[in-house]
């Protein structure tokens, strides 16, 4: 979701927004003096307040969303939810770490122009006529945002594609191109989210997961790059061919006196580029190798196959992260020195300014109000209101989990929201005694699956925001996306995210027995 005051001031529904954001505070007020959910312990009704400001806030933006992530340092020792200490120690750990060194890595990339020669390098490969073009886009911006954040892909992609869309309106004329630009425009935006899904780094919401999971169960065992992937990139893939089938069937099938895009003409944009530099070539390697270190540092086991991790080699294994592996490429690039700009280094401070701190603070606020909803009791609270969905199958529990995640995701940050209902979802799993991986997987994945705004999510944002296509067209489209993400997603976690993760129905792991 896109942040900041301009995008808001933009939206139709500001006064709303402004009028939510200041009665926020008001009924916050209301449920700490008026409420009382626990008579023996104040602290989950407080922290039951703070968690609807923050939501509120999250929801409305009038307040930038990294000052909203930053309440718990005040409000919660204020309440006596939380030390002051405890809380503030949140906001930095080794995710936050994983997330720094894989967009110092995508700076990188981005600094050398990387990403443009990948992308054209695919358009080259896939072909030039109209279902190639669209293959072209969604295959390039699928791969960058696994590993590159969605938002960065989306912004990295739309030029490039912008620049094709010209030269076909150059050649087809513009009435010809308008509906099949509507569907390369889409193309990026959910290419970009379904991409995302596949690894940790891909998208917020994953990493939000990683860091609230071991919050909560930190003795479970390990999430790993790895393991993760070997869950998520299914889903992904399959997404990706529903959407490949589907934008194709609707904004390419039916073409007629279509004149394609040159090969030469790509291959002309891709050799304006020049020979691939030095910079190029070591961010290949450095690239290459961030993916291996992280695929392979923990033991891959599979049912019974079992790959060793490098981790292994050192005296203590469990010391290593995904974070550590990040910052160690990214460090590495900073002590590279530049061939092409004497003096310089492939990565310097200037470049790492880019970071996105307000998605830092954003996730710290995120794992705060997590730890918050542990300390209290709240998450209990609210599994215990929810013990009657015991009765329930598991795999319509799941169902009704995606559904309500997508589609508020639709009108509120995905990030946000993720982080406000996974807490919720591992007190309900611990209270109806089942494996809180079966709820809270499907959960982040579905954080990433909403279609149908603008606002939804970062690269749905983007792509609107080059003015050639409406909310109307976003919406219609999204819609059926939205649905058959939700059914792919509950049925994939159900019948093989149980396989890659060993969550047997009906048994309540020991690593989930949580203090009430």
């Amino acid at each position: 979701m896109p942040t900041g005051r301009k995008f808001i001031t933009e939206n139709p529904g500001k006064s709303a927004r402004y009028a939510l954001s200041a009665i926020a505070p008001f009924i916050s007020a209301y449920i700490i003096f008026f409420v009382e959910l626990d008579p023996n312990n104040p602290a989950v009704t407080n922290t039951l307040a703070v968690a609807v400001l923050m939501a509120l806030w999250w929801i409305t933006e009038v307040i930038p969303l990294a000052i909203t992530s930053l309440l718990p340092i005040v409000l919660f020792p204020a309440l006596g939810i939380m030390n002051g200490r405890e809380v503030s120690s949140t906001y930095f750990n080794h995710v936050i770490f994983l997330f720094i060194g894989g967009f110092l890595v995508a700076l990188a990339i981005q600094k050398w122009g990387l990403h443009k020669r990948i992308a054209l390098k695919i358009l080259r490969i896939i072909g030039s006529s109209p279902g190639r073009i669209l293959l072209g886009f969604m295959f390039a911006t699928a791969f960058l945002s696994m590993w590159i954040s969605n938002t960065a892909t989306a912004m990295l992609m739309v030029p490039i594609l912008i620049s094709i869309i010209t030269k076909l309106e150059e050649i087809n004329g513009k009435d010809l191109v308008k509906h099949f630009a509507v569907g390369l425009l889409l193309c990026i935006a959910y290419s970009a989210s379904i991409g995302g899904i596949a690894t940790l780094v891909g998208t917020p919401p994953n990493l939000s997961f990683a860091r609230i999971f071991y919050i909560y169960f930190p003795n479970a065992p390990e999430i790993s790059f790895a393991t993760w992937f070997f869950y998520a990139f299914p889903i992904s893939l399959v997404l990706f061919l529903v959407l490949f089938g589907y934008l194709y069937l609707i904004f390419v099938k039916r073409k007629k006196n279509w004149k394609s895009l040159s090969k030469g003409e790509i291959l002309n944009d891709y050799e304006k580029l020049g020979k691939k530099n030095f910079e190029e070539k070591v961010l290949l390697i450095a690239f290459a190798a961030l993916a291996f270190l992280w695929f392979f540092r923990a033991d891959i086991v599979i049912g019974e196959v079992a790959i060793p991790g490098w981790s292994n080699w050192f005296n203590y294994p469990q010391f290593f992260n995904d974070g550590t592996v990040a910052i160690f490429v990214a460090v590495v690039l900073f002590m590279i020195p530049s061939k092409t700009q004497p003096g310089t280094f492939l990565m310097d401070w200037k470049a790492a300014e880019e970071i996105p701190w307000e998605i830092i603070l954003l996730f710290g606020g995120g794992f705060a109000l997590a730890s918050g909803f542990k300390e209290s009791g709240l998450s209990m609270w609210f599994g215990h209101q929810l013990e009657w969905l015991s009765g329930l199958h598991p795999l319509v529990l799941i169902l009704c989990i995606c559904f309500l995640v997508t589609f508020l995701t639709e009108i509120t940050s995905n990030t946000a929201t993720v982080e406000t209902l996974l807490p919720i979802l591992a007190g309900l799993a611990v209270s109806i005694e089942t494996n809180p991986l079966l709820f809270m997987l499907p959960a982040t994945i579905a954080g990433s699956l909403a279609f149908m705004l603008p606002v939804a999510t970062p690269p749905n944002a983007i792509v609107f925001g080059s003015k050639r296509i409406s909310v109307i067209q976003m919406a219609k489209t999204g819609f059926f996306l939205n649905i058959i993400g939700i059914i792919l997603v509950s049925i994939i976690t159900y019948y093989f995210g149980t396989f890659i993760f060993d969550i047997a129905e009906g048994a309540f792991p020991e690593w989930a027995q949580i203090d009430n």
